[in-house]
């Protein structure tokens, strides 16, 4: 792996779980069960305005497992 690879983050589908429309933050559930929190800054760098629980989402992980995007399954991740 090279570290252009290494530095590029992982994409991943996971559920929403819950969203907090005052603070934009929430949880989502990866497909073996694994609940995850992301931030404002994540939520906002996907363009959404509001998320339902139960919508599956794409995010971007960084390498230190923090979401750095997320954005609903059917959109592009920003670049």
């Amino acid at each position: 792996m090279t570290a252009a690879e290494a530095a590029e983050p992982a994409v991943v589908q996971a559920t929403a779980r819950s969203f907090h429309p005052d603070t934009r933050t929430g949880t989502v559930l990866l497909d073996d069960g694994t609940e995850v929190a992301y931030d404002a800054a994540a939520f906002d760098a996907g363009g959404l305005r509001m998320l339902r629980i139960g919508q599956r989402v794409r995010m971007a992980v960084a390498a230190d497992g923090r979401i750095t995007a997320l954005t609903l399954v059917t959109l592009p991740l920003p670049d």
